[in-house]
């Protein structure tokens, strides 16, 4: 299985304001962000979700670190999303905390999965939905769901129209001993997301509250 290392950007908004300069647990860092770093480091996950670090945003918090991954099915990719860890030692009022997870998860759809009405409610489902079936606590979960489609014309008028789906969020991993989340569950969670989205079946018997998606464009060459 693949062994966590790290990159990425916040907000449920601000996935793509990544930089290179990040503070990455090092000396330097508070000793809880060092420990959780060190936690999402050394996290083991499903062989199908591939972890890279990343430059993470500097502005969003004083400390962040960051994650992308990608779901593989031998040389195609399936989904692909990011994850930043934020820290602020003083606390942040809108997080009620001193940690944020921020994420960002897109996969390509069919169009007439990408039209069903619920699907937003769905793919929300699917992010708390893999936050429970971890037995994780969490606060002040707030993100946005989004479909997009394109259709080509002219000298594109051969391409197939393309659906995609696109999940943003951000929630405060409650802390625990000495003040550290247990991000290494966190980052487990988000890989189930991940595989949620790009159609894998489950990891184990607790996920199976997520929704599975139906109707899933196939998977792109790599």
């Amino acid at each position: 299985m693949a062994a966590a290392q790290g990159r990425l950007s916040d907000g449920a908004g601000g996935m793509d304001e990544a930089n290179e300069g990040e503070r990455d647990g090092g000396r330097s860092a508070p000793l809880p962000f060092r420990a959780a770093v060190d936690a999402l480091r050394a996290a083991r996950l499903r062989p199908q979700v591939e972890v890279d670090p990343t430059p993470a945003p500097k502005r969003l918090a004083p400390y962040a670190y960051a994650l992308e991954a990608t779901v593989v099915d031998g040389e195609q990719d399936l989904a692909d999303g990011r994850l930043v860890l934020l820290h602020d030692p003083d606390g942040h009022d809108a997080w009620r905390g001193t940690f944020r997870l921020v994420t960002l998860v897109r996969a390509d759809l069919e169009p007439e999965m990408a039209a069903d009405p619920l699907l937003p409610e769905v793919c929300w489902s699917w992010l708390t939905g893999a936050l429970q079936a971890r037995g994780l606590a969490y606060g002040e979960p707030s993100g946005t769901v989004t479909r997009a489609g394109s259709h080509y014309f002219g000298g594109l008028a051969e391409r197939p129209a393309n659906s995609q789906i696109e999940i943003r969020a951000s929630w405060t991993p409650r802390e625990g001993l000495g003040g550290v989340p247990d991000t290494a569950a966190h980052l487990a969670s988000w890989c189930d997301l991940l595989a949620q989205v790009a159609g894998l079946p489950p990891a184990g018997p607790g996920d199976a509250s997520v929704v599975t998606l139906p109707q899933r464009r196939g998977p792109q060459p790599r």
